[in-house]
C-alpha cells in the first residue's frame, strides 16, 4: 500500500502481525554516558511523575545532572575527572573502547533471552550519534561515532532472524538547547528548538530510514514544532512496509509566557503539586495526539490493571537506570522471577515487553544484567507457546483457590492459563473458569492429558508428579473455555 502524507491515509495503517506476535523486545542504551556510568541509584520503583531531575537514577542523563549545581553527579564528576574535564571529552574514550566491539555477542544473548526484536539508541538527549551521519551537528562537527555502530548492530541482530528498531531523541538535544533541566517547567522549555535543529533532526530520521530500514521507529519525549510529521511517517511506511511507529511524537508549542521567572517558579510548584496526586499509570492512559498517527503506546516503568484496547509496549530497565550505572549492584536488578511475571502480565493485557540493557562502554553486558534475561529465555523455551503469537482473552487475570495469580492468553480455540508460582501441588482449582464437557486440558511441557472436572463455575485439575517450574507454569485448555 502506498501511503500519502495525510492523517487520513496514515490512519489506515495497521500494526503488522510480526509486532503483535513478537511480545519480547530488548532496548539498548549505549553512548558517551557509558564511560562515567554514574547515577545515584534509586531505592524505590521509578515514578516519572515524582522525578528529582538533579538526582534521577538514569545514568544516561549524566550530562544534564552534571550541569545542575550541587548534584551528586556534579560532585562525582569534579572529584573523578576535574572541573575542567568536559562531558564531551568522553567521546574519544568511548570511541577507543568501541574499536573492538562485537555486536554478534549481543545478538547471541538477545536470542537466548527469547527476544524477537531489538531497539538501539542511535542518539540520546546528549546529542551524540552512534553512526557517522552525513548531517553534522553545527555546534560540534565531529560529534558522532567514527565507526558505524548502528550498522554493525543492525547486521548482527538481523543475522539471528530478529527485527531491528532504532531509537532517536527527537526533541531533546542538549547541544542545541543547552538549558539544563532542573524541574518540570525547565523540561517543557527544553522542548523549544531552533529551525536549524528541526532540519537537523528531520534529516537524521530520513537518513536512518533510508540507510538502515528499521522495523521500529522509536522517538522519545516529543518532536519539535515546525515540521509536518505526516511527511516523515508516509515516507517511513512506504520504505519499510513492515514498520511500526511509537507514540512519543507530540509537538508542543512552548509559550513565551513560561520564560518569565516569576511565572516559571509558580508554574513549577503548581505542576509538582498536581503530579503528586496522579498515579503513574495516568501518565500513559491517553491515546496520544489525536491529530497524529501512531501505532502503539509506550508506558515506562508502568503496568496496567486491565486489557488495553490500544497496543502497548511496557518498557523499563533491568535496574533503575537505562544506561549502565556502575553504582548499581545485583540488589537493584529485576530478578528472573519478576521479569517472567512481568512478561506474562504485560502480554495478557495486549502488550509487548521492552526490557532494557545498559552495556559498558566497550559493549560488554554485565553478568548481573544477563542473568534475568537468560532465566526469562529458559522459561520461554518451555512455555513460549503461551506467549508468542497469542492475543488477549476476554479478561486478563484470574486466580487459583489458594490465591495464586493466573494470567490468560489465547490462540485460536486454545486458552492458556499461566499460573504465577511453582508447580508444587497435586492439583489446582482455577476459580471462575467454566469449561465445556469436550475441553482438553494439558500442561505445557508434559505430553499426557490431565484429569479435570468442573466445580461450581471453576475447574479442578489434577497435576502430574513432576519437578515443576519454579516461577510459573501453563495449563493449555483446548476447545471449551467459556468467556
Amino acid at each position: 500500500m502506498h501511503y500519502k502524507p495525510t492523517h487520513e491515509s496514515l490512519s489506515t495503517h495497521t500494526i503488522p502481525n510480526w509486532y503483535h506476535d513478537a511480545k519480547v523486545g530488548i532496548f539498548v542504551h549505549w553512548g558517551l554516558y557509558s564511560i562515567p556510568a554514574y547515577a545515584k541509584p534509586g531505592d524505590k520503583e521509578i515514578n516519572l511523575l515524582h522525578m528529582d531531575f538533579a538526582e534521577m537514577p538514569y545514568s544516561e542523563w549524566y550530562y544534564n545532572k552534571l550541569r545542575i549545581k550541587g548534584s551528586s553527579t556534579q560532585k562525582y564528576h569534579n572529584d573523578t575527572y576535574g572541573e575542567d574535564f568536559s562531558y564531551f571529552d568522553f567521546q574519544q574514550q568511548f570511541e577507543d573502547k568501541t574499536n573492538n566491539f562485537d555486536a554478534g555477542k549481543w545478538a547471541e544473548l538477545f536470542e537466548k533471552a527469547g527476544a524477537k526484536y531489538v531497539i538501539l539508541t542511535s542518539k540520546h538527549h546528549d546529542g551524540y550519534l552512534l553512526w557517522p551521519s552525513e548531517h553534522k551537528n553545527k555546534h560540534m562537527k565531529a560529534y558522532h561515532a567514527k565507526n558505524d555502530l548502528v550498522g554493525e548492530v543492525c547486521d548482527k541482530i538481523r543475522a539471528k532472524g530478529l527485527k531491528m528498531g532504532l531509537y532517536y531523541s527527537g526533541v531533546y538535544d542538549w547541544t542545541y538547547n543547552t538549558k539544563p533541566i532542573k524541574n518540570y517547567i525547565a523540561s517543557i522549555e527544553n522542548l523549544k528548538q531552533s529551525k536549524a535543529y528541526v532540519e537537523y533532526a528531520t534529516q537524521h530520521f530520513y537518513e536512518l530510514i533510508d540507510r538502515y530500514k528499521p522495523s521500529v521507529l522509536w522517538n522519545d519525549i516529543g518532536y519539535p514544532v515546525g515540521y509536518d510529521l505526516n511527511q516523515l511517517f508516509a515516507h517511513y511506511y512506504n520504505t519499510v512496509p513492515e514498520g511500526v511507529i511509537n507514540d512519543r511524537w507530540k509537538q508542543s508549542k512552548v509559550s513565551k509566557f513560561l520564560t518569565l521567572p516569576i511565572v516559571k517558579s509558580i508554574a513549577n510548584k503548581v505542576i509538582t503539586a498536581m503530579l503528586k496526586k496522579i498515579s503513574p499509570e495516568k501518565l500513559f492512559e491517553g491515546e496520544g495526539d489525536s491529530d497524529l498517527h501512531t501505532d502503539y503506546a509506550t508506558p515506562e516503568y508502568v503496568t496496567f490493571k486491565d486489557i488495553r484496547a490500544k497496543k502497548f509496549e511496557a518498557t523499563r530497565g533491568i535496574g533503575h537506570s537505562f544506561a549502565y550505572n556502575k553504582m548499581e549492584d545485583a540488589s537493584h536488578m529485576i530478578s528472573g522471577r519478576e521479569l517472567i511475571h512481568m512478561l506474562i502480565d504485560v502480554v495478557s493485557k495486549n502488550g509487548n515487553l521492552l526490557i532494557n540493557v545498559g552495556p559498558k562502554a566497550d559493549g560488554t553486558i554485565p553478568d548481573m544484567q544477563q542473568k534475568p534475561l537468560l532465566e526469562m529465555g529458559a522459561w520461554l523455551q518451555s512455555f513460549g507457546e503461551a506467549i508468542y503469537g497469542t492475543r488477549p482473552w476476554t479478561r486478563a487475570e484470574g486466580e487459583t483457590q489458594d490465591g495464586k495469580q493466573v494470567c490468560f492468553t489465547q490462540k485460536g480455540n486454545t486458552l492458556y492459563a499461566m499460573v504465577l508460582g511453582a508447580l508444587d501441588k497435586e492439583s489446582i482449582i482455577l476459580k471462575d473458569l467454566p469449561l465445556t464437557e469436550d475441553a482438553k486440558v494439558t500442561l505445557l511441557g508434559y505430553t499426557e492429558e490431565l484429569e479435570w472436572h468442573s466445580i461450581h463455575d471453576g475447574v479442578w485439575v489434577s497435576l502430574p508428579e513432576i519437578k515443576g517450574p519454579e516461577y510459573a507454569y501453563v495449563l493449555k485448555l483446548e476447545n471449551g473455555a467459556k468467556a
